[in-house]
């Protein structure tokens, strides 16, 4: 009987496990929906702000801006978007792998969401920065990455900022990428927008970006793409930032289905185990029984 209640136990076990994970894994589904369209709805505008600057990378003081000139600086700064929390499968690891591997010796992060801090932490790489993240994404933790980023690159601390996060490619699939945001490019531009857009559904549809030889700039062209350029370097960041939430939720519900399903399976496979088990102990209760009593009537 000790072994009935072992397994009993275990049931009870996997029983409020499942409970567990189908509670987080509705509540993963409902902030998913709400991210995915936050993201969705998001894409049409970073194309449209992208393609602004492709018809001005022809102008002539556009290609001669300091955020669009290479610096000579040799350094690289990365701003690495996780999670704060687990619980959804290889989505963190999958980015934090993918920058690792390629990261050159004269490195420095800004890690936002503290899977990335821990890893770089742990792995004594300077993390200049470091910003929690949650399921609301504002101006100001947008204002605050792009600063410290446009700040680094204008001063010559770093010759290259890029950004790592997970984009959003359906519920059941995200993709690690990783782009070049400073100095800005029209190349890496078009190549992020490619990659959000959807080849099916209503933000399918796709925008062309050509660069003209040269755009007339009323006032004082240096003015409006000084103001400009930040602004393209706040879009890219902010839509790093929506991708990887819609990325977090999804991933975080399906490894929560998973969790539960398997639950499910091992409470299945335990319930037949004790049925056995109880069903074996009877029989031979049954068995000493019958022996007692023929025993007793010899």
């Amino acid at each position: 009987m000790a072994g009935l209640k072992q397994i009993k136990s275990k049931i009870r076990s996997y029983e409020k496990t499942q409970t567990v994970t189908k509670a987080m894994e509705a509540v993963s589904a409902a902030k998913m929906r709400k991210a995915q369209i936050q993201a969705l709805s998001g894409r049409p505008y970073a194309s449209a702000a992208v393609s602004i600057l492709a018809r001005l990378s022809g102008t002539t003081k556009f290609k001669n801006h300091p955020l669009t000139k290479p610096s000579q600086a040799s350094g690289t700064l990365y701003i690495v978007i996780t999670s704060d929390k687990g619980l959804a499968g290889s989505l963190n690891s999958g980015v934090l792998r993918k920058i690792y591997a390629e990261m050159p010796e004269d490195t420095s992060v800004i890690a936002v969401g503290k899977k990335a801090n821990d890893f770089f932490t742990a792995r004594n790489i300077p993390v200049t920065a470091f910003h929690a993240i949650n399921d609301k994404i504002t101006s100001d933790l947008i204002d605050e990455i792009a600063l410290e980023a446009l700040h680094r690159f204008t001063m010559g601390a770093v010759g290259t900022v890029k950004v790592a996060y997970q984009n959003f490619i359906s519920t059941l699939e995200q993709k690690p990428a990783v782009h070049t945001m400073l100095p800005l490019s029209l190349g890496e531009l078009q190549n992020v927008v490619e990659g959000i857009t959807p080849k099916k559904g209503a933000f399918s549809q796709q925008q062309t970006m050509e660069a003209p030889a040269e755009y007339a700039i009323e006032l004082d062209g240096e003015d409006i793409l000084s103001a400009l350029a930040p602004k393209l370097v706040s879009i890219f960041v902010y839509h790093a930032l929506l991708e990887s939430h819609a990325s977090e939720h999804s991933a975080r519900m399906v490894s929560m289905k998973s969790a539960s399903d398997k639950a499910g399976e091992m409470e299945h496979k335990l319930t037949l185990q004790f049925n056995k088990a109880r069903q074996a102990a009877i029989t031979r209760e049954v068995s000493e029984i019958i022996g007692g009593m023929e025993a007793m009537a010899n």
